[in-house]
């Protein structure tokens, strides 16, 4: 049985609030490693003190997974995602090493099938960090399945 949203359940300007990561020296060698960007702004503490950030920046597209990780938590997707059809990330602030960030969506547009039994959810997506200052925006766009179907 889906524990999830269906395309039903949600509404225009509805919002969701993730709990809080930290993000971590750990993660950061971890996704250098994966994904094979070791840009010294990341990765080398020396070179990163002698730009205007002052020390390592965490890799962008880090913080966008941890925002997909932080997504799941909600319990809205579970069971009832159909298909994550696009997301977007537009970098807004640097996210450093110790720093806690959390998801925040919102229900910007609701679109059902024309077959019926499921909808597009289009998402805002803010991830924040402690301070409330919004690292990255963009906007998610999910196929949901519908329980009226």
């Amino acid at each position: 049985m889906a524990r999830g949203s269906f395309f039903s359940d949600f509404s225009l300007g509805q919002r969701f609030e993730s709990g809080g990561r930290t993000v971590t020296e750990s993660d950061v060698v971890a996704f250098a490693g994966l994904s094979g960007d070791f840009n010294p702004l990341h990765t080398d503490a020396s070179f990163a003190a002698r730009t205007p950030f002052g020390q390592r920046v965490a890799h962008g597209m880090l913080s966008a997974s941890i925002s997909t990780g932080l997504g799941q938590t909600l319990g809205i997707f579970e069971g009832t995602t159909l298909a994550l059809m696009s997301q977007s990330f537009d970098y807004k602030a640097p996210v450093f090493f110790g720093d806690t960030i959390r998801l925040r969506l919102t229900v910007e547009e609701l679109t059902p099938s024309s077959k019926g039994g499921k909808g597009v959810v289009r998402f805002r997506s803010d991830i924040l960090k402690q301070d409330d200052t919004v690292v990255v925006t963009g906007s998610w766009t999910v196929l949901f399945a519908d329980k009226r179907a």
